[in-house]
């Protein structure tokens, strides 16, 4: 099974949220533009993160703000916030009805569940240590050396 592009949707909007704060209004429509997707996806990303307590929204095209700082709000608070993976069927969608007259078949669950269980919690504990504070920072960093690069070029070019 894969997670759900919700999830990138989701920490692509609290990054824009966090960049463009000082601007007018960051709405739906605005980020729907920057993520490239219908603004009604956003909506319901950002309806499933202001439920989880991630964002403020207000009706209308007012915009959306972050609701804790970036510090407090990790990748896997996101990741469950838009309901990624199915909290009973997990990360790996397993076959349900594996053949019980195979030897494999009979066994397969009971060699592989824990398996891909240890793997989800890995996982997991992963998103946990990765905070919108680390994203916002390098995808901050990664503009500017853009914004540095494209004036150097111009530069160049003009000499």
């Amino acid at each position: 099974m894969q997670i759900t592009s919700k999830f990138t949707i989701a920490v692509h909007t609290i990054t824009a949220l966090d960049y463009f704060r000082d601007m007018d209004r960051v709405n739906s429509e605005f980020l729907a533009g920057s993520i490239g997707v219908n603004p009604v996806i956003v909506r319901n990303v950002l309806s499933q993160l202001r439920r989880a307590g991630i964002v403020n929204t207000r009706r209308g095209s007012s915009g959306a703000t972050l609701a804790r700082p970036l510090e407090e709000i990790t990748l896997y608070d996101l990741y469950r916030a838009v309901g990624s993976v199915d909290e009973e069927e997990g990360l790996f969608h397993f076959h349900e009805q594996p053949n019980a007259a195979c030897p494999v078949g009979r066994n397969i669950h009971k060699v592989m569940d824990a398996r891909l269980a240890a793997v989800q919690q890995t996982m997991e504990n992963e998103l946990k240590k990765m905070t919108m504070a680390d994203v916002v920072s390098e995808i901050r960093e990664v503009i500017d050396r853009e914004n540095k690069d494209e004036s150097s070029a111009g530069e160049r070019i003009s000499d």
